[in-house]
């Protein structure tokens, strides 16, 4: 039996210009960067009247629209139609995430769309992108790369239960190329409407493996140190391709592309062995028993210690500078009550299913967290 649908929409605002007089065309478009429909207002109450009549025309329009008109008002829903062969009925196991931008009138046309889906018993949700907007350069960079870490958990996931479409027939142009990167690594297909006819053009997903293993494992502290949004002085992060690292605001950052590059080549490099941080960091490091109690793991617990050590440098980084840390459930920093396994005084989270195991460790005369070994947890 075929996979139901997971189907990823990028939304733009077609439902409010397809066939629009160019005059309001050109008022929307004006607005289309706006965060909030007061900010719409406050630069012009005439224009903003005229947007707001027009959205509750588009909406009472969409309400009404059978399949064919569907397809005519929505890019979106123009492409989600034609996958289905023009009819979506018998498609309620398939799930549609719609992805607009983080302003009122790409969230109001997202709307749209999600509200004629639900009404044709299919389930859709809205994900607003924070400052996924092109006003500001820096602000656009950072959403992309929270998208590359959203596609990593949210997405990649459902390829186990779902048949993964990424419809790239609606949106925005800004955002589109973008997506069409990350579908050759995140979804099983991507699909279009050709540009001559209503035919669906489908592109399968390739087999594409990121080359950039070797470049990742040479500067590993720098990649981690940025993935963690910790501080490196810019000119430290020269030794790695310009495409995969930017300054916003004078600090250094993985760029998008640089997030990708991160988020494909970190599974492996982290399942081969427990890395030092030597380099990583100069809060935290390995005492004598600790490298002997990581040995012959299972490749997914050895990528849960270099994750859990990771989530425990950011920790000790974050308390250097505010006194208070950063400390989620996943590490749960703790001091051990008493002194029930000297040398240790702290215990974080390894991992907490099956065989729940704990990472145990003291803070020596220099300051330093010494890691002294991964053990059961203590009763």
């Amino acid at each position: 039996m075929a996979k139901p649908f997971f189907v990823l929409s990028p939304c733009g605002t077609s439902v409010l210009t397809n066939a629009t007089d160019p005059d309001l065309r050109n008022v929307i478009n004006r607005h289309s960067n706006a965060k909030t429909e007061d900010e719409v207002r406050q630069a012009s109450i005439e224009e903003h009247r005229r947007i707001a009549d027009h959205l509750t025309a588009a909406r009472q329009r969409m309400t009404a629209a059978d399949h064919a008109d569907a397809q005519k008002i929505s890019a979106e829903l123009n492409g989600i139609l034609s996958l289905y062969d023009g009819n979506c009925g018998g498609r309620k196991s398939d799930f549609h995430q719609l992805l607009c931008t983080d302003t009122w009138l790409g969230e109001e046309s997202a709307k749209c769309v999600q509200e004629w889906l639900k009404g044709n018993g299919l389930v859709a949700e809205l994900r607003r992108q924070p400052d996924l907007r092109t006003k500001e350069l820096a602000a656009f960079h950072s959403a992309l790369s929270d998208l590359v870490e959203w596609c990593e958990k949210e997405i990649d996931p459902w390829r186990q239960s779902r048949h993964v479409v990424f419809n790239l027939t609606g949106g925005f142009k800004s955002i589109q190329g973008f997506l069409q990167t990350l579908a050759q690594f995140y979804a099983d297909e991507t699909v279009y409407i050709f540009e001559t006819g209503p035919e669906l053009l489908r592109l399968p997903r390739l087999p594409l493996r990121m080359a950039a293993d070797e470049t990742v494992k040479e500067h590993l502290s720098i990649f981690r140190r940025l993935s963690l949004g910790l501080n490196v002085p810019p000119e430290d992060t020269n030794c790695i391709p310009e495409t995969l690292r930017m300054n916003l605001d004078g600090q250094a950052c993985l760029s998008p592309w640089g997030d990708l590059v991160w988020a494909q080549t970190k599974k492996t490099i982290y399942a081969e062995k427990v890395h030092a941080v030597e380099g990583l960091t100069s809060l935290l490091a390995f005492g004598n028993d600790f490298d002997r109690s990581v040995a012959d793991l299972e490749k997914t617990r050895v990528a849960m210690v270099n994750e859990r050590i990771d989530d425990l440098v950011r920790h000790l980084e974050k308390r250097s500078q505010d006194g208070k840390g950063h400390n989620p459930p996943s590490l749960d920093f703790k001091q051990l009550r008493g002194n029930p396994s000297s040398p240790s005084t702290h215990e974080c989270d390894a991992w907490s299913d099956q065989d729940a195991k704990r990472l145990f460790g003291h803070f020596d005369t220099e300051g330093r967290f010494l890691l002294d070994r991964l053990d059961k947890a203590l009763h």
